[in-house]
């Protein structure tokens, strides 16, 4: 993968650097602060659509690049583009960005990434939101991407959401979800959960949706057939978590979703971690990258560890619900009413 001049300029700025501080180099961060003042980079964003996860990891990777000395109006310029869940406007947001020659892209979930993996093989490109980097096509391993293309993962903790869902509701027997068919991420994760809730003696009951317009319907269908609803970190559905709530407030089913944001906006509960530390940790990352401290082909893709996850209930559902939480369930979790937002 070629480099573009910027950035090898900035392998050249931190080497000159490195070699003046001489014993001062645990310091620590100054000689990539100091590179990152001598330039102006570009980084173009795309954002897939505008829900509370996608939004919250916008917001951590433009802070992990500030903490590394990359500061919006002082050394950065950003352009920020959301596709609105739209394939063709991802087909052009990519191409505007390689035409505007970005020294770094980064793509905010799957669909996002991989428009833009598919309109540059030179331009690094740091990932969110992205269940598996492999099963997107966008690197050739975790370990070792071999592309232009790194980033973090929001592999969720499947079986954890599972056994969560079995507090709630013990009796638990049939699990009901929806996701989008034509996302690779929330495929993924359908999987998962049929060969955990396989594990358990659980069925699952699957209804996959082409658009927002789908999910109301396809809530209405589970009705009756389920004993509880599990939702993948499926942007659609994220999306739609209004009309998902509708129904199942109304059917008295729980509802355990794949992130917090879900949650927050009328979810039952879940078992995850935060979509803004996510962002961060990516925001970390490109900042490696800018200052010529790191290459994708060889940067791991990052997931979050366990202990970053934690149980989340909506306290708010739980009453409407009228469901008992147990007791050390509801000491150890964050709680959270709908409508609240992420601090």
């Amino acid at each position: 993968m070629r480099k573009n001049s910027k950035l090898m300029k900035g392998i050249a700025t931190a080497a000159i650097a490195a070699m003046s501080m001489g014993m001062l180099a645990g310091c620590g961060g100054g000689a990539q602060q100091d590179g990152a003042a001598d330039e102006q980079y570009k980084v173009g964003v795309v954002q897939l659509v505008q829900h509370g996860a996608l939004d919250q990891a916008n917001q951590g990777m433009m802070d992990g690049l500030a903490a590394e000395g990359f500061v919006v109006g002082e050394n950065l310029v950003v352009d920020q583009q959301n596709a609105q869940g739209d394939q063709s406007n991802i087909n052009n947001i990519a191409q505007q960005f390689v035409a505007n020659e970005n020294d770094i892209i980064l793509a905010i979930a799957t669909p996002a990434a991989q428009g833009m993996a598919a309109a540059t093989e030179e331009i690094p490109i740091v990932g969110t939101a992205i269940t598996s980097f492999v099963d997107a096509k966008l690197v050739e391993s975790d370990e070792a991407p071999g592309t232009n293309v790194t980033g973090t993962s929001d592999m969720n903790p499947i079986e954890a959401q599972v056994n969560l869902l079995l507090q709630l509701v013990p009796d638990a027997k049939v699990i009901g979800t929806i996701y989008t068919s034509s996302e690779t991420n929330s495929q993924v994760q359908f999987d998962i959960l049929e060969k955990v809730a396989a594990e358990k003696g659980l069925t699952v009951k699957a209804r996959t949706v082409s658009t927002v317009n789908d999910i109301q319907q396809a809530a209405q269908s589970l009705v009756g057939e389920v004993d509880a609803i599990w939702l993948p970190t499926d942007n659609n559905v994220a999306s739609a978590m209004p009309q998902v709530v509708g129904v199942t407030d109304e059917a008295g089913l729980v509802t355990i979703c794949g992130e917090e944001s879900m949650v927050r906006a009328g979810g039952t509960a879940t078992y995850g971690f935060s979509y803004y530390q996510l962002g961060y940790n990516a925001g970390l990352m490109a900042a490696q990258i800018l200052s010529g401290e790191g290459d994708p082909a060889t940067m791991p893709v990052q997931y979050m560890a366990e202990e970053d996850c934690v149980p989340i209930v909506n306290t708010d559902a739980v009453a409407e619900l009228g469901i008992e939480v147990p007791a050390d369930l509801l000491d150890s979790a964050t709680k959270v009413t709908t409508g609240s937002v992420a601090e």
